[in-house]
């Protein structure tokens, strides 16, 4: 049955996301501007224009110039250029050592990182039909995810675990506690595993992934059959990945210029 008030919400949001990524635009385009001129080039009221900034100052994607009633870009647009340029960074670099260790482990070799509540892959090799890059995974069922939960502090865990986790096989950790023992134990000896907790018969180990100022920038992993990836293999598969983490922070570092 055809929604007509859906239909215009969403074409009313749609509207304010593109007035609000046009006026980012015009300020890096002109530079400081202030409400009246904004609202004139957008060809809005002045009322919304002003709307329009206050959510984007909130953000700090715009700041205020002094009290001249001007706006420029804010230090949130330099926060995400920042993200974007480290995964950008670590997917690159990563690349060579994902493609060898692939060879070695006779699976598949993956460095992610986290996004938006989830682990997303930024570097695969080989490359296959079932590609991972640029695809959302949950933290709790992939080892990946694991390992980067074990990174977490206190207030970003606890954020975490109150989130709801899907049941995807008999072997997902759902629990708080199961899933904070298994976090313990990722912490213990430095790698994650997951025995057919994503998908059923698929195995995968992971180890963490550091950045030039020491902090887990992401996680390097494999994954394979369960006959292939043998759970009395994961200590020596973990032993290599982390050897191949070391390689990735090395290469990362020579481009810091560090």
């Amino acid at each position: 049955m055809y929604n007509s008030d859906a239909t215009a919400e969403a074409r009313s949001v749609s509207q304010t996301v593109d007035r609000a990524l046009s006026m980012l635009t015009l300020l890096a385009r002109n530079g400081p501007s202030g409400v009246t001129e904004l609202a004139r080039e957008l060809g809005v009221h002045k009322s919304t224009a002003s709307r329009l900034m206050a959510a984007l100052e909130k953000y700090r994607f715009v700041e205020q110039v002094g009290n001249r009633g001007k706006y420029r870009l804010g230090f949130g647009i330099v926060r995400l250029a920042g993200a974007t340029a480290a995964q950008l960074d670590i997917a690159a670099e990563s690349r060579p050592v994902c493609l060898r260790l692939a060879a070695e482990l006779r699976g598949t070799v993956s460095v992610s990182v986290f996004e938006g509540g989830g682990v997303t892959a930024v570097a695969q090799e080989p490359s296959t039909e079932r590609n991972w890059i640029g695809l959302r995974a949950p933290l709790h069922a992939t080892a990946s995810g694991k390992v980067l939960l074990a990174s977490f502090g206190f207030e970003e865990l606890g954020e975490a675990l109150e989130q709801p986790r899907q049941r995807f096989t008999p072997h997902t950790v759902t629990a708080p506690g199961a899933l904070l023992a298994d976090l313990s134990r990722v912490r213990d000896r430095g790698w994650a595993s997951t025995s057919g907790e994503l998908e059923p018969g698929l195995n995968a180990v992971a180890v963490p992934v550091r950045g030039p100022g020491g902090r887990v920038a992401g996680a390097l992993s494999v994954s394979a059959a369960a006959e292939y990836l043998r759970s009395s293999d994961f200590p020596d598969i973990a032993r290599a990945l982390g050897r191949g983490a070391d390689e990735i922070l090395d290469r990362l570092r020579r481009l810091a210029g560090h």
